[in-house]
């Protein structure tokens, strides 16, 4: 037998579960006059790639390092206002221990050790290189972004949270961004970047495979290694996999 009684809450508010996306900055330098260069090439010309996300700063490889030598010092006040500048909103920290810990929470970024960090750039990447990806990856939106006219020099695409169809060529100097898919019904002859939120199942399709540079999850390839003859100039699909020796960017012909 069940029985039903009438409950009562508060007049003036409701504790209820939430979730919110989230992106992760993975800070493997805490050398931030690098960080501004790279975050500057990365998304200066770009002004809304970032639309006042919630951000966690995951201080995990800047642990692992200190465990083999010194200890790197973060001056958390001038990485949340290089942080800001962007239009992300840094809430938390992850991976920190004892005095970086203790700093960031001076900071005003509350812990978070139980937050799941998308995977980071392959070993061997540059230290003050970063990565911003996904730690809780929003719904794409429906439908994607289609272009049907011709990308000049100096022009850029963003399809924010989807797909980006390009009908027509993508000149060199130009420039396709995509949080999903890139798929270019013509000749790719400038750069791609897909998955640009760190969506590492993103992928690249091209009729005529000659881009500039290719980035999938912030993997990249640029035109100063040139790509083999089975895929040069030809149909091909580029993708992002995984083994033992860290990431690759797979170039595969389209039959």
């Amino acid at each position: 037998m069940s029985i039903a009684v009438q409950g009562t809450t508060p007049d003036t508010f409701e504790i209820k579960s939430a979730t919110l996306p989230l992106v992760a900055l993975v800070l493997k330098s805490a050398d931030l006059g690098a960080l501004a260069r790279e975050f500057e090439a990365r998304f200066g010309d770009i002004p809304d790639f970032f639309d006042n996300d919630a951000l966690v700063v995951d201080l995990s490889r800047l642990e692992s390092q200190a465990q083999g030598g010194e200890r790197q010092a973060v001056d958390f006040p001038a990485l949340l206002e290089l942080l800001w500048k962007y239009r992300l909103a840094p809430v938390a920290v992850h991976g920190a221990r004892n005095e970086l810990a203790a700093v960031a929470k001076a900071a005003g970024l509350f812990p978070a050790p139980d937050a799941r960090i998308g995977t980071a750039a392959p070993p061997g990447a540059s230290n003050a290189e970063t990565a911003v990806q996904a730690a809780a990856v929003p719904p794409a939106a429906t439908g994607a972004l289609v272009i049907d006219k011709p990308l000049r020099s100096g022009q850029q695409v963003y399809a924010r949270g989807r797909d980006l169809v390009m009908l027509a060529m993508v000149n060199p100097g130009a420039e396709v961004i995509a949080d999903g898919h890139i798929h270019v019904y013509a000749p790719l002859r400038g750069r791609a970047i897909a998955g640009a939120r760190g969506n590492a199942d993103a992928r690249i399709f091209a009729l005529c495979m000659e881009a500039e540079l290719i980035s999938i999850a912030g993997l990249y390839r640029t035109g100063e290694k040139p790509l083999l003859e089975p895929v040069w100039g030809k149909p091909t699909q580029v993708r992002l996999v995984a083994d033992s020796d860290g990431n690759r960017l797979v170039f595969e012909p389209l039959k």
